[in-house]
């Protein structure tokens, strides 16, 4: 080979090893220092793409977690205050037992019926003041969907329906008062008037269901009196034995005073659905009902307390729908957990660089770049040989 000026061979060689070896140097700098194997998409395209679902996924687990315990915050909220119905409705079924006993006078009843007013006002309240995050949870009307997944497919959904859970529906069912449900029965051409006909020998059958529909009552009344006013009619009927065990009627009048019918109530607090009539009286027609429990009798007080265990047996039923929910979310909180650590564990793999094989990499590179640095400082010196031949 023969000694050139102009082109240096070994110089060039060098500086080409030298500049791959400082590439490679900053390369393994950059990973140790950011703790990444793939700092941009040119380190590992595929490993790039792969990485960035899996973090979708993890990220997404985390927020749903979280969200889960959202859930069960709200479970906790909702059951917390069907814990205090509970307690009221047991309370106001004491109270319809202690009603019961014929042993009580009136004013004793009265202060019964005092205490399961200001309960069920209670009832009402918690309905309209339990919430969370400013959504209502008791008042029938929350059906709640929890994002408990990290898609968004429907199982990553989880439902709570608490429609069930209407606290101001049982309260409304339970507003103690001594007025029942009645039929209103519409007179037509007996109103009272001259010339309208007396009842002689008139016949009418009353009906009344219980309040939790399971059983029926039955009453045929024949009467021969001579009424000629809603009043009459009424009084004719109260005093009908079979009539009066069951049944109680009020005379409906107008503005003027002018009798247009008649309410008829059960006495136990079930709602009379109709029945027949005859004798200028039309056909039963349902009112409106008129909720709430009777505590001024024996037999409203036994009402009274079927009404209440058909609600306590209500409450009961929400709260286990909505434990097991509770339950569901514990349940899914664990598979996130387990899910994020895995997945977690695979970006990691992918991603993270391996401090100590890097660092053989970063020992190499430096050292070989000190030599580099060395052989083309001695590359350079090698044409010096042919100033000598010059000189």
């Amino acid at each position: 080979m023969g000694m050139q000026v102009n082109t240096n061979l070994a110089a060039n060689n060098a500086y080409r090893n030298l500049n791959n070896t400082q590439n490679a140097l900053s390369k393994s700098m950059e990973k140790l220092s950011s703790g990444l194997r793939i700092n941009r998409a040119a380190d590992d395209a595929a490993g790039l793409a792969i990485s960035e679902g899996l973090k979708s996924q993890v990220n997404g687990y985390g927020v749903a977690a979280r969200n889960a315990q959202d859930g069960i915050s709200v479970i906790q909220t909702a059951e917390g205050a069907l814990t205090e119905v509970h307690s009221i409705l047991q309370r106001m079924r004491d109270l319809a037992v202690q009603a019961g006993n014929d042993s009580n006078n009136a004013d004793s009843r009265d202060a019964i019926t005092k205490e399961a007013t200001q309960l069920s006002q209670e009832l009402t309240r918690i309905s309209g003041a339990t919430n969370f995050n400013g959504t209502k949870l008791l008042d029938g009307k929350a059906n709640l969907n929890f994002q408990i997944g990290a898609d968004g497919n429907a199982s990553s959904t989880l439902n709570v329906d608490l429609t069930k859970a209407d606290v101001g529906g049982i309260a409304a069912k339970l507003a103690a008062t001594t007025t029942t449900s009645g039929t209103t029965f519409n007179i037509a051409a007996f109103d009272g008037t001259t010339g309208a006909p007396t009842l002689t020998a008139t016949a009418y059958n009353f009906k009344s269901t219980s309040a939790d529909g399971n059983s029926t009552s039955s009453v045929d009344v024949t009467l021969s009196g001579t009424a000629k006013t809603a009043d009459d009619l009424a009084a004719e009927l109260n005093k009908d034995a079979g009539f009066s065990a069951k049944f109680t009627a009020t005379a409906v009048k107008d503005s003027n005073g002018l009798g247009t019918g008649i309410v008829v109530k059960a006495n136990d607090g079930s709602t009379v659905d109709g029945g027949t009539a005859t004798g200028g009286l039309a056909a039963g027609v349902v009112g409106a009902a008129v909720a709430g429990l009777d505590f001024g009798s024996h037999d409203g007080a036994q009402a009274a307390i079927t009404a209440i265990d058909i609600q306590i047996k209500a409450v009961s039923a929400v709260r286990a729908d909505i434990g097991a929910v509770q339950n569901r979310f514990e349940s899914a909180i664990n598979s996130l957990n387990v899910g994020k650590e895995n997945l977690t564990a695979a970006s990691s793999r992918i991603t993270d660089v391996d401090m100590a094989s890097e660092m053989v990499s970063f020992t190499r590179s430096n050292i070989l770049s000190q030599a580099g640095t060395a052989m083309l400082a001695q590359a350079n010196q090698s044409n010096q040989g042919v100033l000598k031949l010059l000189g």
